[in-house]
């Protein structure tokens, strides 16, 4: 199995657990007496994205990953999400996405030119873009959202962020 495409299925597990802890944080809003809409508008700092857009931007960083280190064109999203609920169909879109692929779609994905439109007549092979870009930014998306639901009281731990492992026998 390639680097990408390992990379790419654990980036898929991260988005079923932040789909968990979107249940998780609504749940606990109900629990305590407060409108879960009112999660849609919390950030941990003021030039911070809010939930929503963290949520947009992992969905992104995954999906845009798997296109680049494909060679495909990826799926639109309009980032018009402003309910949990559009926000868990985000997730289920870019995992259903994610699903589509199979290890051999990633061959050679390690030496593919990736060119990225921040950076204009420069390119990234596929290798250092999944090292140094593509999965340092989905990380930073997926751990702010985890960490605005944390500040805003939702009883999540080390393993709601984990997630399941797989297990063998020894």
């Amino acid at each position: 199995m390639s680097n990408s495409y390992a990379n790419l299925m654990q980036m898929k597990k991260m988005l079923g657990n932040l789909d968990a802890w979107l249940t998780k944080g609504a749940e606990s809003a109900a629990t305590r007496g407060f409108d879960p809409a009112l999660l849609l508008t919390a950030r941990l700092a003021p030039d911070q994205y809010t939930l929503p857009r963290q949520i947009q931007a992992a969905c992104d960083a995954a999906k845009l990953a798997a296109a680049r280190l494909s060679g495909t064109e990826p799926p639109k999203h309009p980032d018009t999400e402003t309910t949990l609920a559009e926000l868990h169909a985000r997730i289920a879109t870019v995992t259903a996405y994610l699903d589509s692929f199979k290890a051999s779609d990633f061959d050679g994905a390690e030496g593919r030119a990736v060119p990225l439109g921040f950076a204009p007549g420069k390119v990234m092979s596929g290798d250092d873009y999944i090292h140094e870009m593509a999965t340092a930014n989905f990380y930073f998306h997926i751990v702010t959202a985890y960490a605005i639901l944390r500040h805003n009281g939702v009883a999540l731990g080390k393993a709601d962020y984990i997630g399941g492992l797989t297990w063998r026998d020894a």
